[in-house]
């Protein structure tokens, strides 16, 4: 068996939020692999199904650039290591032209490698350096995801920032005409989706179909090895099981949510209502959404260390 370090057990923690001492029983029972405890715990519904990490810890901004026209859009992380830097307008004035120069690039690598929009003497990379140079902090273009529609293609691309720029979300949908795509109860459709999406951290996918069968699986097995089960007849836990995984998937999906201004109505439904509006057929076609510093992990410090240290360099 592997050695269960203190190190792993605390990794583990922080990713479930589960206790110490069950953390620790769920890697000896899965000789160490952290992904396979972490299925062990949800199991034992000692963590939930869709916990994210704690372990959010870089400040910045996440912004978004839609292209006039709505065809093209784009969602930029960039971090700092203060609120306070994030709050500068130096610094959210960078953050917005990286993404309208984002639009046209397919990496970062790529994006720091252009022409700088306000000085086409200077980099991007060698702009952010001087930034870095006046603010006193480290700056990262951490990641962008670019929605452009294909041509002959007829929609929207929209977004919607909350939360002070701490969660982003980018929306793609797709008409029949450019007509339905200029409808203002389309338009609408769109910003209440990319609403929706953010108001809802557990969404992942569009629809049902969407979801790929190895994560439709990978719930199944857990609903089937989950104790309550256990003592059951084999064809009893399938239809108990069945309809969980069906609850669940739907939990995964945006169109099954409530929708947040109606909770008398589905995402479907307000999709199906606006078809009817429209005249034509149309769909929430792909979403992405980010939320500010996830899964990066905060180094800690102590207070008055800190404190110390700071009145050491004066």
């Amino acid at each position: 068996m592997a050695e269960i370090s203190a190190k792993l057990v605390q990794e583990l923690r922080q990713k479930t939020g589960a206790g110490m001492m069950d953390c620790k029983k769920a890697l000896k029972e899965t000789d160490g692999d952290i992904d396979n405890a972490i299925d062990w715990l949800r199991q034992k519904n000692l963590v939930s199904a869709g916990k994210k990490s704690d372990r959010i810890a870089a400040e910045g901004l996440v912004d978004t650039y839609i292209q006039p026209g709505g065809r093209v859009g784009v969602l930029i992380e960039v971090n700092c290591q203060t609120d306070f830097v994030a709050r500068n307008e130096a610094f959210k004035n960078l953050v917005k032209n990286l993404a309208k120069l984002a639009a046209t690039a397919d990496s970062v690598e790529s994006l720091l490698a252009q022409p700088y929009i306000q000085d086409q003497s200077l980099t991007v990379e060698d702009f952010i350096k001087q930034i870095i140079v006046t603010l006193g902090e480290n700056i990262q273009v951490r990641r962008f995801e670019t929605y452009a529609l294909a041509e002959g293609t007829s929609g929207i691309v929209d977004s919607y920032i909350h939360t002070g720029g701490r969660v982003g979300v980018l929306v793609e949908l797709k008409s029949q005409t450019d007509a339905a795509a200029v409808n203002e109860e389309f338009q609408s459709l769109a910003r209440n989706s990319a609403m929706q999406v953010a108001a809802c951290p557990n969404v992942e996918y569009v629809s049902v179909d969407q979801i790929p069968a190895e994560v439709a699986q990978k719930e199944k097995d857990i609903e089937m090895g989950r104790d309550d089960l256990a003592n059951k007849p084999e064809n009893i836990k399938e239809k108990i099981v069945q309809g969980r995984i069906e609850k669940r998937l739907k939990e995964l999906t945006l169109l099954d949510q409530p929708f947040i201004r109606d909770q008398s109505i589905s995402v479907e439904d307000l999709v199906k209502q606006v078809k009817a509006k429209v005249g034509e057929e149309i769909q929430v076609n792909r979403f992405v959404r980010f939320v500010l510093g996830e899964g990066i992990e905060k180094q800690e410090s102590n207070f008055a260390e800190e404190v110390a240290a700071q009145m050491g360099r004066k």
